[in-house]
């Protein structure tokens, strides 16, 4: 594994006392409850403790700025030791950054070598990123059932992008079926790109269902998507003011299942 510069293990003063008892899961409960000292504290004693994870979570607060000044060579430092010592999520971010090429020299041999590492682990968001490498044959010799593979893998433990690759691939190759199978999933998951796809093809085909396109449209510019406003109102043109109220309706009955089961969730 390659290091970048010389590593130091200190994030400014909080690190001074750390405690025995320490834990990732800790830190990330501290992250989320806003308290960024306590977690890196957290995870500073995690990674001394022998926990690679901790090194990874520290370097995300230097990568992001959080807590600290914005050092993204210091963030790349610690993904590398994470990543020797096992943790895929360190191997995706390092992995990426290789490919990136902004932080380190781009090298897609050793950015695909560590994607495709974490994917073989079975990190879903490795297995997205080494099914894209060997699709575009960086770092490897293209492989595209080896890509699909990988998508499939990382799709069937919810990763919404893979969803959306794989509904874009199959759209791609002429199956439209099979395409809207995997952009539902991705749009019921509440992925704004998702939707906005799956709109689309709603509008197409032999059957068109420009209500539910509507509706899913609807949700969609709600999450962000601007294009799918312009994909809205032309849907509406198309129909009847009983349909709008219809197609609203799903829309709003989409989203309270939708906060039901974020309810229930937590």
């Amino acid at each position: 594994m390659r290091y970048f510069s010389g590593l130091s293990f200190c994030f400014v003063s909080v690190l001074l006392t750390i405690p025995a008892a320490a834990d990732v899961a800790s830190g990330i409960y501290l992250l989320n409850a806003g308290d960024v000292s306590g977690a890196a504290t957290e995870f500073a004693a995690a990674y001394e403790a022998g926990d690679p994870e901790g090194a990874f979570y520290l370097g995300r607060l230097f990568e992001l700025g959080l807590g600290t000044d914005q050092d993204e060579m210091r963030a790349a430092n610690l993904y590398a030791a994470a990543a020797e010592g096992g943790a895929t999520k360190a191997q995706v971010r390092l992995g990426l950054m290789y490919h990136e090429g902004r932080v380190l020299l781009r090298d897609y041999n050793e950015g695909t070598r560590l994607l495709c590492a974490a994917a073989d682990a079975g990190d879903a968001d490795g297995q997205l990123n080494c099914g894209l490498a060997y699709r575009a044959g960086r770092g490897v010799q293209t492989d595209d059932a080896l890509a699909q593979s990988y998508w499939q893998k990382a799709a069937d433990q919810g990763n919404i992008l893979a969803m959306n690759v794989l509904g874009q691939t199959a759209l791609d190759a002429g199956n439209v079926e099979q395409a809207a199978t995997y952009l539902k999933q991705s749009a019921d998951l509440g992925n704004a790109g998702g939707m906005y796809e799956y709109a689309k093809l709603l509008m197409v085909g032999a059957s068109p269902d420009p209500v539910t396109a509507y509706s899913y449209a609807n949700l969609a510019v709600v999450r962000g998507l601007a294009d799918a406003g312009v994909l809205r109102d032309e849907i509406e043109a198309q129909l009847t003011p009983e349909q709008v109220a219809e197609g609203q309706a799903l829309a709003r009955a989409w989203t309270e299942a939708r906060i039901l089961a974020d309810n229930d969730a937590n």
